[in-house]
């Protein structure tokens, strides 16, 4: 089975393998995502350990996850509140060093695995022409796992 596109993240870059597809009374197929908060928990450790810079919808996924306004990640990044919308709209890139911030404050606030070391993390935060996918391993759902790039 090809992997399952998770656009429902707000995300287009969201796969997920493994899902089971499932036929509705009219006989089509659909998928049942259980765990929600597994699988997201799941994409926001893709978005914060990929080694590439993170785009405006990923830092709002983010931002939602975590449970804040854009005036109070302003607040945390020493930025305005205009420049958070900005970036999250994908009209300005983001600031590399506000986005270090982000990732590191993700994963202590969303328990992910303490595996990211800040030096690697700053290294990564470099905006790219392309937006690599983060493809989750749904084979378990109550363990979710994004499939690190090597």
């Amino acid at each position: 089975m090809s992997a399952y596109r998770y656009t429902e993240s707000g995300l287009d870059n969201v796969f997920i393998e493994g899902v089971n597809l499932i036929e509705d009374d009219a006989g089509e197929d659909c998928v049942t995502i259980p765990n929600v908060n597994g699988l997201h928990k799941a994409i926001a450790y893709g978005i914060v350990s990929r080694r590439s810079g993170m785009t405006g919808r990923e830092l709002r996924f983010l931002r939602t996850e975590m449970g804040m306004t854009q005036a109070e990640l302003a607040g945390m990044v020493h930025r305005e509140p205009l420049a958070v919308s900005r970036w999250e709209r994908g009209e300005v890139e983001i600031d590399g060093n506000a986005e270090a911030l982000v990732r590191l404050y993700a994963a202590q606030k969303l328990g992910l695995p303490e595996t990211l070391d800040v030096r690697e993390i700053a290294g990564w935060c470099v905006p790219s022409a392309d937006t690599p996918p983060i493809v989750i391993d749904g084979s378990d759902p109550s363990n979710y796992r994004p499939k690190l790039a090597a």
